[in-house]
């Protein structure tokens, strides 16, 4: 099975697209090695994915038919992800953008937005929007 096919078949990415585009941009190393989406996977091998600000490590262990439940991906793969990138993605998740708006507040009016800017510039303003 294509490696771009497994990585979409095992639920490590959403479409088959995103996994190929990750390949390509060099996200996903298979041994330690760059590889391309066509790379034909084979059980014991070791596939490296960066996700995000996490990078998982799976074990190679069959190729399925096709996509398969998040149940049962574990008969596919074994995931060998460190502690600490779990860890990484936790902390991660806590952060958030700092300039959002409440849905359904509309555009920024005119002095809203040059606070915005102001703030990207150089750094959030002392008064709130």
């Amino acid at each position: 099975m294509r490696l771009d096919q497994w990585l979409w078949a095992v639920r490590l990415y959403k479409t088959r697209n995103l996994a190929a585009e990750a390949v390509k941009g060099g996200h996903v190393k298979v041994n330690g090695a760059a590889a391309k989406p066509a790379h034909e996977v084979k059980p014991g091998e070791s596939v490296t994915a960066r996700m995000g600000v996490m990078t998982r490590t799976l074990r190679v262990l069959d190729a399925p038919v096709s996509r398969v439940g998040a149940k049962l991906t574990a008969r596919f793969a074994e995931d060998l992800t460190p502690p600490e990138e779990w860890e990484k993605q936790r902390a991660a998740s806590h952060l958030r953008p700092l300039a959002t708006r409440p849905r359904g507040a509309g555009r920024p009016t005119k002095r809203e937005r040059r606070l915005l800017d102001e703030w990207a510039e150089k750094g959030p303003p002392f008064e709130e929007l």
